[in-house]
């Protein structure tokens, strides 16, 4: 797992680091300058002429200091500083004074279209308050220019906890970023404003577990790892059954690409339960699965309660409907279920405004809405949750004591505890009909093989937005289909049998 911070966080780890650890905070400047010029090398920034931009905050020290190692290597840098002397931090005096020491080149009214490259250190992670004035003027023209801009730590007026532009913001082609990844450089807009992130080890180090109330964290490809192996003398009911209730008279579509993928993903079996408009479409294109059917006079509760009994993860929800009987089965399973619950679409649909049922539910329950189903069922308005996703998330999850899966660019998955996930892997073709039904199926795959809720919604997330990823790269982000995300799931156990 990769940690990520918020700007708060990187402020108490930089204190902690320099007070308690006792390393200097010139010391932790130098090794962020020289990170931020081994970049501009490695990325091959134009350094024919540079402009340094900096604030008078640490951030705008560090600026100073990476002007200064570029002089000392014969690259023309001017510094331009924005903001009054009476404003610098003590370090900025100090990284300013060794500056004119060495006779570097300081502008007033610099020119962004006069450069090659520029230099972000205007605003660093504590920015809280919207950009105007000289320094909306001067990132807009920086926007303009056309040279390519390296970010210090963070593009400045991007917030370091949710990404939102405040007023305005620098467009990077490179960040910087020291230490951990922050937060705004995950979620979009900024994300988006960052560009590709670098992270830089400058020697500061992660507090105890204890000291954040928040610990939030992010899947890499080496967290694959972690699902269950498969068992050489395993049967079909070793890697778990599954009673998914799904479709309805008109769709069948979500109930088989929800159903494919949970067996993709390695679950041993599954029976789906729905509508016998369903029955030759669905036995037709997945004959692996089990299935019970219901018509117009009822939905055979008895075959309900034999499919809870019998499985060891229950899904309800995809293309389900809102009618009556949907209502019903919904209500006949939280009635009677003992086993983890997986509710998506129609499901949480139904439980708008009667979300306190899931608190009495005696297994682990795990719900996946996309922002538009959870500003219903949580009463929070989609603006509302971009404003603090991670607060939200994990509030909501704890409320109903529950893991959420809160479905957008960047997904939030929180179980209502400390750590809190946020998912970075994923892209723009993923946003097609029925690319949430295979998460669903993912989801019901990996919990049915004995995974936590909380795990297998983090695991779950990151493998399907992988499996998005490769199908992007076959088919493209344009032409590609949900069904492309199922296959890429197969190719990605398949090629890494062996370290899982």
């Amino acid at each position: 797992m990769k940690q990520i911070v918020t700007g708060g966080q990187m402020k108490l780890l930089d204190e902690y680091t320099i007070h308690e650890i006792g390393i200097p905070s010139l010391v932790l400047m130098e090794r962020a300058a020289l990170s931020v010029c081994q970049a501009l090398r490695e990325e091959n920034f134009p350094l024919k002429r540079v402009l340094v931009l900096c604030g008078t905050g640490n951030n705008g020290a560090d600026g100073v200091a990476v002007a200064r190692m570029l002089h000392m290597t014969g690259v023309s840098a001017d510094i331009c500083i924005l903001g009054k002397k009476d404003h610098y931090t003590e370090e900025m005096r100090k990284q300013v004074k060794i500056a004119e020491n060495y006779h570097i080149s300081f502008v007033k009214n610099a020119v962004p279209a006069e450069y090659t490259t520029i230099v972000d250190a205007v605003f660093g992670v504590g920015l809280s308050r919207e950009v105007g004035g000289k320094y909306r003027d001067t990132i807009e023209a920086l926007n303009r220019s056309g040279a390519k801009v390296m970010a210090v730590d963070i593009p400045s007026g991007i917030s370091a906890d949710t990404g939102k532009v405040l007023g305005c913001a620098v467009k990077a082609d490179v960040t910087v970023t020291f230490a951990y990844e922050k937060a705004g450089l995950l979620f979009y807009p900024g994300a988006s404003c960052a560009g590709k992130v670098r992270t830089a080890d400058i020697g500061i180090y992660r507090l105890p577990q204890n000291d954040f109330e928040l610990s939030i964290q992010s899947c890499e490809e080496k967290d694959l790892c972690r699902i269950p192996a498969r068992k050489p003398d395993g049967n079909k009911g070793t890697f778990g059954k599954i009673f998914l209730a799904a479709g309805s008279r008109d769709i069948s579509g979500a109930a088989y690409l929800s159903a494919c993928a949970a067996l993709r993903a390695g679950a041993g079996m599954i029976k789906v339960h729905t509508r016998e408009e369903n029955r030759q479409a669905l036995t037709t294109m997945l004959p692996e699965a089990m299935y019970s059917f219901y018509d117009d006079e009822e939905i055979r509760k008895e075959q309900i309660r034999e499919g809870l009994a019998w499985a060891d993860v229950i899904g309800v929800g995809p293309g389900l409907g809102t009618g009556q009987q949907a209502e019903d089965i919904l209500y006949t399973i939280l009635a009677e279920g003992r086993k983890p619950l997986l509710i998506d679409a129609d499901g949480l649909n139904l439980l708008a405004g009667r979300m306190e049922v899931l608190s009495q539910y005696p297994a682990p329950v795990l719900v996946t809405p996309h922002l538009g189903e959870f500003s219903r069922i949580s009463g929070v308005s989609v603006e509302e949750w971009k404003e603090a996703p991670l607060y939200l998330t994990k509030r909501f999850a704890g409320k109903y004591h529950l893991t959420a899966v809160c479905k957008d660019s960047r997904t939030v998955i929180s179980d209502g505890g400390e750590e809190i996930f946020i998912n970075t892997s994923g892209n723009s073709g993923m946003a097609t009909a029925g690319s949430g039904d295979v998460l669903f199926g993912i989801l019901m795959g990996f919990l049915s093989q004995g995974l936590s809720a909380r795990e297998a919604a983090a695991l779950g997330v990151y493998f399907h937005g992988m499996a998005g990823d490769m199908a992007a790269a076959q088919k493209g982000e344009y032409s590609m289909i949900a069904g492309d995300i199922i296959t890429q799931t197969a190719e990605i156990l398949k090629k890494r049998g062996a370290v899982l």
